[in-house]
């Protein structure tokens, strides 16, 4: 019996997951920040808590602690926008690792990428060559991302980013 209320649990659990996020948008999951990373991280934490809940008090509870997370995301999303202040506080900002074919030493102390990851994620984007490298920038997710090619580099790619 108990395999029938964890699998009850699990299939409410989700479609409330589902509604929440039908209601807050596709941001709910994203990772476009330290901030939405987190809460994800804490969306599912919070989900296994429910889906293992002894009892149906633990259960609910759980399930409020996920609204609470979509509303809290979702007003604190919509405020950034609002106020530029907020948004330097919940997120990072980019960090340029290389410029034009030059590594940038101090920030990749700054940003804790080593120079092997560095050249690990050259080597993912098809770099060939240094020179031909515009950008390296150690983005707020965490993700690195390589601007190469034999073109200009358009500045408007790098706004918001620390150099």
């Amino acid at each position: 019996m108990d395999i029938v209320y964890s699998l009850l649990r699990a299939a409410i659990a989700i479609a409330a997951i589902i509604a929440f996020t039908r209601m807050n948008g596709l941001r709910s999951f994203s990772k476009m920040s330290g901030f939405d990373f987190a809460i994800t991280v804490a969306k599912g934490s919070v989900l296994a808590s429910a889906v293992m809940a002894d009892t149906s008090r633990a259960f609910w509870t759980n399930v409020a602690a996920v609204a609470a997370l979509f509303v809290v995301q979702g007003i604190i999303s919509r405020l950034r926008h609002r106020i530029p202040a907020l948004q330097d506080v919940v997120d990072n900002s980019p960090l340029m690792l290389m410029e034009n074919g030059e590594i940038l030493e101090h920030n990749l102390r700054k940003g804790q990428v080593s120079h092997g990851d560095l050249m690990g994620k050259l080597r993912e984007a098809n770099a060939l060559s240094f020179e031909a490298v515009r950008a390296v920038v150690l983005e707020d997710t965490g993700d690195v991302s390589v601007l190469h090619g034999s073109g200009d580099l358009d500045a408007r790619l790098l706004e918001g980013v620390r150099r």
